[in-house]
């Protein structure tokens, strides 16, 4: 892959295996994450919960720190300076009060700073057909707020995981300015089966923006499976990089011209007309006039 030619650069998404210990997680992910930089990548993203995976909310409270406190960010801060990176870390447990946890993202610039910081607004709580249940709104408090920042290559929007399928999220996103889509996730096998690919690559379509997806993959150590699949996808909807189920790293050099031209060409994110919803009365109901 030949080096990002100017006004471009090149992406690295890197995909983990998270257990439920914080010090072998971070040595992976640190790992990864030096070896896409050594490839040239300048942006650098990891999944959700890049720290810890742990399901029971009394062990993911229990190894959880306020965001002053966090070993994990610390240190994640660190090497992105060292490696002159943009550093999205996909998401960290943030302990806000002794039962309450925040999942949240942070951009972090390449002199080690905190640039934006997301909280996950939509919490999945669902009943699988497979049996499992989860119920993230037991432990986590949902975030409020969508979020931009810039970098030196276009603005970028923040989501995490199960954001991916509130649409309406993305478009205030690319309304607000957004070229570049971020999802760190965690998808469990079975919703990443059926949905993760073509639910990235409608997000990309629906804003002509590049997304880029790092993800957990592979069975876990608390026995959950996550689909992987980390992708990074262009504003036309093609598939530029994609991971298979083992931790790895991928890349992509972005060009984000491409995102005015795909907009030039079909602009439907200009076209959003509001509208009101009509309910028809049924054709056997009686309608009485006042007079």
């Amino acid at each position: 892959m030949s080096a990002a030619a100017p006004g471009r650069f090149r992406a690295g998404l890197v995909q983990l295996r998270s257990g439920r210990s914080i010090a072998p997680n971070l040595e992976i992910a640190e790992t990864l994450i030096a070896e896409a930089a050594k490839a040239g990548a300048s942006y650098i993203q990891t999944p959700e919960n890049t720290a810890l995976m742990e399901l029971e909310p009394e062990l993911a409270l229990a190894q959880a720190a306020p965001e002053a406190d966090s070993v994990p960010l610390a240190r994640l801060r660190e090497l992105a300076a060292s490696l002159n990176i943009w550093l999205h870390v996909g998401s960290l447990a943030v302990k806000l009060a002794p039962d309450r946890l925040a999942n949240r993202s942070f951009l972090i610039a390449p002199d080690g700073s905190i640039v934006a910081r997301y909280d996950k607004i939509h919490m999945f709580d669902v009943d699988l057909p497979d049996g499992d249940v989860y119920r993230e709104s037991a432990t986590y408090q949902p975030g409020s707020r969508a979020v931009l920042a810039d970098l030196p290559w276009g603005r970028l929007g923040l989501s995490i995981c199960y954001d991916l399928r509130f649409a309406a999220l993305y478009r205030a996103l690319a309304e607000a300015g957004a070229t570049l889509l971020t999802v760190p996730a965690a998808f469990t096998r079975q919703t990443g089966e059926a949905h993760w690919k073509v639910l990235l690559r409608a997000r990309a379509i629906e804003t002509g923006c590049f997304v880029m997806a790092a993800a957990q993959g592979g069975v876990h150590e608390n026995g959950r499976a996550t689909y992987g699949h980390s992708m990074i996808v262009s504003p036309w909807g093609e598939v530029l990089a994609e991971a298979g189920e083992d931790p790895q790293f991928i890349l992509a050099d972005i060009d984000p011209a491409q995102c005015q031209e795909v907009r030039g060409r079909l602009p439907a994110l200009s076209h959003g007309r509001a509208f009101e919803i009509e309910m028809p009365a049924p054709a056997d109901s009686k309608v009485t006039a006042a007079v």
